[in-house]
């Protein structure tokens, strides 16, 4: 689990630390950098495994991505540590209003090497610190510590970074229009992971119900509290090509054909969302990520969508972005972090129930966010 994030000359984000827990839930104003914070997870993912170049022209080039552009910041920084790892790069703009690691650094359980003038990548480093953690097993087999069975296990469970970066996923869920990505067919074996735009959602399900039969019925079970004429997935190959699949669904008391077109749009979110939070923990995400997951769904969904993320984040780490005072009732002040702009940048802060407990006596967390008790508001 990530304990800590530092961000430094990225978008609207000028120098700031974050500390963050298993379940982290992001309020703030419009234009606060609350999808600043997002997106510089999602490029920090990427730049890491090697994608940066076609992410920062995508995104507009370095100038757009530095913090009050290249005049102002010479430099961005990103870092990320755990109790097992700490990660690290420093990116300068190059000729062609690319971005290139000037230096990039990496630990893992107390080994660091670190790399300047992008000469390596995270596969390097780690490679480096496996090799250097072989070395020190090898020799404590040839003093008798260590069995050769034991030093195999100890190199097997030997943290990955590079691994636990790649887990990151931040979802978007947003789209349920008639060219969703959802809606759309997709290839029956696309279950590795639950894709970022719920694109394989029917190929996941269908793995999930041949898989792991008690996470499939969960996910039935809390869609129906929300959608009560829900039956069941109608989840089979299409008869013209039996290596796609696309989502289906049984009404109760009912043998009309229904699809992913036949759910409202807070509904199709919600299944997504369901099936999200709800997987088997050996295909969890080692951070998921979601911004205002609560768009279109009924209080009582917001409730559920509160009461998942929750039990989910017991496995895994969560980072939600939200708008929704209902969501935000759900959770402790402690896990509460306040997005807000001073005019120059983006500043995060993580609350304290300790400061605010005499306030929580008499209103909710959020009723108090609606005062304007602890910002996060315009």
């Amino acid at each position: 689990m990530l304990k800590k994030l530092t961000i430094h000359g990225f978008k609207s984000i000028e120098r700031q630390t974050i500390e963050l827990g298993a379940l982290n839930v992001l309020i703030g104003a419009n234009g606060s950098g609350k999808s600043n914070l997002l997106g510089a997870l999602s490029f920090f993912k990427e730049s890491a495994l090697g994608n940066r170049d076609v992410l920062v022209k995508r995104l507009g080039g370095a100038d757009r991505l530095l913090y009050h552009g290249k005049k102002t910041t010479k430099a961005c920084f990103f870092a990320c540590a755990s109790d097992e790892f700490s990660y690290e790069q420093t990116l300068i703009p190059v000729a062609g209003d690319r971005l290139e690691v000037a230096k990039e650094g990496l630990a893992i359980l107390g080994s660091a090497v670190e790399w300047s003038e992008g000469g390596a990548d995270i596969d390097n480093l780690e490679e480096q610190i496996r090799e250097e953690e072989n070395h020190h097993l090898k020799e404590a087999i040839s003093h008798g510590e260590l069995t050769e069975e034991e030093a195999e296990d100890q190199l097997q469970a030997f943290p990955s970074a590079k691994r636990h970066i790649e887990g990151w996923r931040r979802y978007h869920l947003h789209d349920t229009s008639a060219t969703a990505a959802v809606k759309a067919t997709c290839n029956i074996d696309d279950n590795r992971y639950l894709r970022e735009d719920a694109s394989n959602l029917a190929a996941y399900l269908y793995w999930l119900k041949l898989k792991h039969s008690v996470e499939y019925r969960r996910v039935i079970s809390t869609i129906q509290l929300a959608a009560p004429y829900f039956d069941d997935f109608v989840l089979e190959p299409l008869r013209r090509n039996e290596q796609t699949i696309r989502l289906e669904w049984k009404q109760k008391n009912s043998d009309a054909y229904f699809d992913a077109d036949s759910l409202s749009d807070g509904a199709l979110r919600f299944v997504c969302l369901t099936t999200l939070l709800n997987q088997p923990r050996s295909a969890m995400p080692s951070l998921i990520v979601v911004d205002e997951p609560e768009l279109g769904l009924h209080p009582l969904a917001i409730r559920l969508l509160a009461e998942m993320l929750d039990a989910a984040s017991e496995h895994t780490q969560i980072l939600v972005a939200t708008q929704s005072v209902t969501l935000l009732d759900n959770f402790p002040l402690e896990q509460v972090i306040v997005a807000d702009h001073d005019g120059r940048g983006s500043l995060f802060r993580r609350l304290k129930a300790d400061d605010y407990r005499m306030w929580l006596e008499n209103f909710s967390v959020g009723e108090l966010w609606e005062k304007n008790v602890f910002g996060g508001r315009p």
